[in-house]
């Protein structure tokens, strides 16, 4: 640890949940509300003990709904937030989120996914929340996902994460399969000085002119004061114009609003998405994967290219927005997508929309068992 106790450097054996939390505290976060439950109980755990250490609030909250009330507020207060859950603490968040995303609050939700429905399998892996991540809560809105693959990744998206919420004002969630939370890993934490930071942009007027809600430049995003800066305004989950004055009798106002609130993120969707191509330039056959799953994946599109099968893998990296462009331009040259996915069919359907025509199968896993290399190579051989 350098003399700055915020930020751990150097070499670090760490679970994915643990290098999560060090990721929260190098982007800055200094605020953590949530409630225990398998298999993200370690984050809280960790941030309880950190947080303190350096200057920052550690709450454990009565509830779900609470916690994702407590993070927006502190977001508003000028702090980085974060709260953490599973399944069916993330359903219990869905209306707040909403608020987040309305109010364009930024902060970040870590979802460390598990078998469901309902309780399901709390200490089990799955990948059964991704369509919830999109489209949990009510309305039109837009939001980001990231998924990592290795408890590297789980350090170094769930800052990526931190700085994507505070650009966009919009909540962003990480989305972590149970393997990758509790799987131990080298991780390697750089410098606090090389750690790309963002911050939320600060309005340049005079309070007394000052729109929360009014977008400065192409991006669409506006400024952002905070309470205690000395601007007055108010922040609603209502339709709202650019001064946060409720105007639920207006449909120019609800479409004004909205459509920004969709376009802030889709607009910039090229500067958000991050993939991973393995192997695509000549691939003939392709893999689309993410999270856990992508390890098998890459193993398997290894020993196929080793038997002489032109495979490649395209992983997704960034959940939502969707790539579409990279599944579309990957569609238009193989022969074959195969989509292996810890759940009964979620990311697939976007696949087969972006692909139109593009033969896909589809490898489903429900339950403990994750995808063997041998298993996604067996389709892949067949072709």
């Amino acid at each position: 640890m350098t003399g700055n106790k915020a930020v751990l450097t150097g070499e670090h054996f760490l679970s994915g949940d643990l290098a999560c939390a060090e990721g929260a505290i190098a982007a800055g976060c200094r605020f953590f509300a949530g409630y225990p439950i398998t298999p993200a109980t370690e984050i809280a755990e960790r941030m309880a003990l950190r947080l303190p250490e350096i200057g920052g609030i550690y709450v454990q909250m009565e509830d779900e709904l609470a916690s994702m009330a407590a993070i927006i507020g502190a977001s508003y207060a000028g702090l980085k937030s974060m709260t953490a859950t599973s399944g069916p603490g993330f359903s219990l968040m869905q209306e707040n989120i909403g608020l987040a995303a309305m109010t364009e609050a930024p902060c970040v939700v870590v979802n460390v996914m598990r078998g469901g429905p309902s309780t399901g399998q709390p200490t089990k892996p799955g990948q059964q929340d991704v369509m919830q991540a999109r489209w949990g809560s009510h309305g039109d809105y837009e939001i980001i996902a990231l998924s990592p693959n290795s408890v590297q990744e789980a350090f170094d998206l769930t800052v990526e994460a931190f700085n994507l919420s505070e650009a966009y004002r919009v909540p962003v969630i990480l989305l972590m399969d149970e393997t990758v939370a509790h799987m131990w890993e080298k991780v390697v934490i750089p410098p606090a000085e090389e750690i790309r930071l963002v911050n939320r942009k600060k309005p340049n007027v005079p309070p007394g002119e000052y729109a929360p809600f009014k977008p400065e430049g192409e991006d669409l995003v506006p400024p952002m004061a905070c309470f205690g800066e000395g601007y007055r305004f108010h922040a609603t989950g209502l339709t709202h114009d650019e001064f946060g004055n409720p105007k639920t009798d207006s449909p120019e106002a609800q479409f004004q609003l909205v459509s920004r609130l969709c376009e802030k993120i889709r607009r910039n969707a090229e500067n958000i998405i991050k993939t991973e191509k393995v192997m695509l330039d000549d691939a003939e056959v392709a893999v689309i994967a993410y999270g856990v799953v992508s390890r098998s994946a890459l193993s398997a599109v290894k020993k196929a290219r080793e038997k002489g099968i032109k495979a490649g893998l395209l992983r997704l990296i960034t959940l939502w927005p969707f790539p579409e462009k990279q599944v579309a331009e990957l569609a238009d040259k193989a022969k074959l997508i195969v989509i292996p996915e810890l759940n009964y069919g979620q990311m697939v359907r976007e696949v087969e929309r972006a692909a139109k025509e593009a033969s896909i199968r589809f490898l489903p896993k429900l339950g403990e068992n994750l995808h063997t290399p041998g298993e996604i190579l067996e389709v892949l051989e067949a072709k």
